[in-house]
């Protein structure tokens, strides 16, 4: 049984670390202001997708439909598996949300993509592009990008998951070509808050693709160069 004298020790040291907890609470609070007000301050339309964080996929997902904007008759697209390098991409090709500075676009087996539903609406954008996008000739929205040409992505499907009403798709995993957007416009000395946007939610930028899609590159043209 403890003393008395044990419990006024207790007793007095209860003081110091209830102020110390209440310190660490207070710092954490001012932490989250700070970064929710530096953030409002800096807040750029990335993408709606990412508006409110990012939410995880699911390893076991397996597949659902994509579908394009119109109110009626949409072009329905069916994919039969998990999606792949669901990234962010600042490019000035891939199909954007009004608004939105990026578009969100991954990769799928070009097997596991099947037009399921008002295909005789798809036009391609730019036959010339060694992404053939295959846009709704009414509402504008891409549903797949396909490359028939000999490319190191050959054999992959460009797509957007957000066109898509089932949960599950792989999460976005980067930011790609991140200085496109000042192509596009955007002001220069702003980039780096768009950077900064992207590492809050967890995301690397880059003004490439990711490394390892380019080191994926470059090994496909070293082996078509015989290096």
């Amino acid at each position: 049984m403890a003393s008395s004298s044990n419990r006024n020790i207790i007793s007095k040291n209860k003081t110091p670390i209830a102020v110390a907890a209440a310190l660490v609470s207070a710092a954490a609070v001012i932490t989250s202001i700070y970064r929710s007000v530096t953030a409002s301050k800096m807040s750029h339309n990335l993408h709606p997708s990412l508006k409110n964080g990012i939410t995880k996929g699911s390893p076991n997902f397996s597949g659902g439909k994509l579908r394009c904007k119109c109110s009626s008759d949409p072009v329905e697209v069916t994919l039969s598996g998990q999606v792949a390098h669901n990234h962010a991409c600042g490019c000035s090709k891939c199909w954007k949300p009004e608004g939105a500075l990026f578009s969100v676009v991954a990769v799928i087996p070009r097997d596991q993509l099947q037009v399921t539903a008002n295909g005789d609406k798809l036009t391609i954008v730019d036959k010339s592009a060694a992404i053939q996008r295959n846009a709704c000739r009414d509402c504008g929205v891409h549903l797949f990008g396909r490359i028939e040409n000999d490319h190191p992505f050959k054999g992959l499907d460009f797509v957007h998951v957000e066109l898509s009403d089932d949960k599950g798709w792989q999460e976005p995993q980067f930011a790609a070509f991140v200085s496109s957007i000042i192509e596009q416009g955007f002001p220069a000395d702003k980039a780096n808050e768009v950077r900064q946007q992207f590492k809050d939610l967890g995301l690397e930028s880059y003004d490439a693709l990711s490394p390892p899609l380019m080191d994926a590159i470059a090994s496909w043209t070293a082996a078509k160069s015989k290096i």
